[in-house]
């Protein structure tokens, strides 16, 4: 029988361990499974938007403090985009006995008016007086959320603004970016009026009434000629506003307050 020369025994044993080897290394995974990102990387992160027009400038969702009425708090969630408002919903709202059936016919109308408004200058819900109240309220501190959150950056600068007397567009106010600000509360006959208006550009874009008379005949009155007075403002862009038929005295201390805002938007 024919030995096996040792020499050649060494090299065959050696290429099969190589060739082992390449056979394992052929097998095992091109990376670790658990290194590197997640499948598709990486989110990217969220660009900051610029205010525009006072409607809560930014991007992103936010959540209005809660306002408390005679029937329970409202408290509104926002959803902003490209400085618009894109959803509302009540996180919120009065519940139990009749306000469940308020409750449900009031706050689709509101949401959807503060889509279509983008602003928190949308009318009362008939009806739904203290949930409507709450419910702007509210939506104006998320809005005004918003609007911090973008910061100053991206907002014009147009220049100085002429305005004079009467309140022009918020004196003053271009340049400053977007302000939000509150008149003192005027008193009238039925309670306290006092206003807060949004100014961007040296423009009112905004306006809404903080306080106005209540109780009794006053809750018909406010929201009649509240949602009326607020557009009004928006419109004229200065305190230079007719007074709501049968709303004399509550006309009166808008103005009155409003005047007070702007004074502030050019000092």
């Amino acid at each position: 029988m024919r030995k096996s020369h040792p020499v050649r025994r060494a090299v065959l044993a050696g290429a099969a361990t190589v060739s082992g080897i390449v056979l394992l290394l052929s097998l095992k995974p091109a990376s670790d499974p658990g290194a590197g990102p997640a499948a598709g990387g990486a989110a990217p992160p969220v660009a900051a938007q610029s205010p525009q027009g006072g409607r809560g400038a930014g991007a992103g969702t936010l959540t209005g403090d809660a306002a408390q009425t005679q029937y329970g708090p409202v408290q509104v969630r926002v959803t902003v985009s490209e400085g618009r408002v894109t959803g509302a919903e009540a996180v919120q709202a009065p519940r139990g006995g009749q306000s469940d059936r308020i409750t449900a016919d009031a706050v689709p109308r509101l949401n959807r008016a503060a889509v279509t408004a983008g602003t928190a200058d949308i009318d009362a819900v008939s009806g739904a007086t203290y949930t409507s109240a709450g419910y702007r309220k509210s939506l104006q501190s998320a809005l005004d959320k918003a609007a911090a959150a973008a910061g100053p950056a991206g907002q014009e600068s147009s220049g100085s603004a002429s305005g004079s007397g009467e309140g022009g567009r918020g004196a003053g106010g271009a340049g400053q970016g977007t302000q939000v600000l509150t008149g003192d509360a005027a008193q009238t006959q039925y309670g306290p009026v006092q206003v807060r208006v949004t100014v961007s550009g040296g423009r009112i874009t905004g306006a809404e009434a903080l306080q106005a008379p209540r109780g009794g005949h006053s809750d018909q009155v406010t929201a009649d000629a509240v949602p009326r007075l607020n557009r009004a403002a928006v419109t004229a862009g200065t305190a230079d506003i007719d007074a709501v038929s049968g709303a004399t005295y509550t006309s009166a201390g808008y103005k009155q307050s409003l005047q007070s805002a702007l004074d502030r938007a050019g000092g």
